[in-house]
């Protein structure tokens, strides 16, 4: 339980540093408490926790070295990156349509349907075996753990649809240039649990340790991804702006 907390600690406050430091720069201070709620609200989500865990019992099994589990995890998490941060550009131009009042509802919603399915203990990932049989044929290697990091993050997408679309029409009210900048800040706060596990476990078998601890808490963690995603909605329906 202490090695849960200490990752938990680990995760939250480099993922606060970052996007604090990062929205400071850019003169948002304001907008900090928003953007880390919305983007932790991803992150925790319980759906990359049991895709990553996938990923690290398939490398235990292989026993590959501390050297080569770096290298192939950040691959992975490179990947899931950029298909995310592409997949974020595509909703920027859709939210762009869509006034900011829908993003409240769309928050309170998701938020709501977030906690319900995380209380029934109902898994928002898709075919899990099919997911399973990939990441165990694929190869051990920066390629096969890029291509797989592609594959998954269609996977992911249902699982955090509700804070990326809500993110993505906040955004998109702020200008092309500020948007595509903040999208790149959002991503890399929703890897950092990734990265973290990668680089402060130690061991594949610690960081393994780890992840399948989160998917334990699937319910608490789903829990408050929910309410992260309700107070955001009733932010913005009360009148929020950029």
């Amino acid at each position: 339980m202490r090695s849960e907390i200490k990752g938990l600690a680990i995760i939250l406050l480099a993922s606060f540093g970052v996007s604090s430091l990062a929205l400071w720069a850019l003169g948002m201070v304001d907008f900090v408490p928003k953007f880390f709620a919305l983007a932790m609200s991803d992150s925790i989500n319980p759906c990359t926790f049991v895709i990553y865990t996938m990923l690290l019992i398939a490398l235990s099994v292989r026993e590959i070295s501390k050297k080569r589990l770096y290298l192939i995890g950040a691959a992975f998490i490179a990947a899931v990156y950029i298909s995310y941060y592409l997949l974020g550009v595509g909703l920027l131009y859709f939210a762009g349509y869509l006034p900011l009042w829908v993003a409240g509802v769309a928050a309170i919603v998701f938020g709501a349907y977030t906690i319900a399915t995380g209380l029934m203990e109902k898994s928002r990932v898709g075919d899990k075996s099919k997911i399973r049989r990939k990441i165990f044929s694929s190869d051990a290697t920066a390629i096969g753990a890029f291509t797989l990091g592609v594959i998954v993050s269609t996977t992911l997408l249902p699982c955090s649809a509700g804070s990326y679309l809500v993110y993505a029409i906040i955004i998109s009210k702020g200008g092309q240039a500020l948007a595509f900048l903040l999208l790149a800040l959002y991503n890399l706060v929703f890897v950092l649990p990734l990265v973290v596990i990668l680089l402060a476990m130690g061991s594949v078998t610690e960081s393994k340790r780890f992840s399948q601890a989160m998917v334990r808490h699937s319910r608490e963690l789903s829990v408050i991804a929910g309410i992260l995603l309700i107070a955001i909605g009733v932010w913005v329906l009360t009148g929020a702006s950029l």
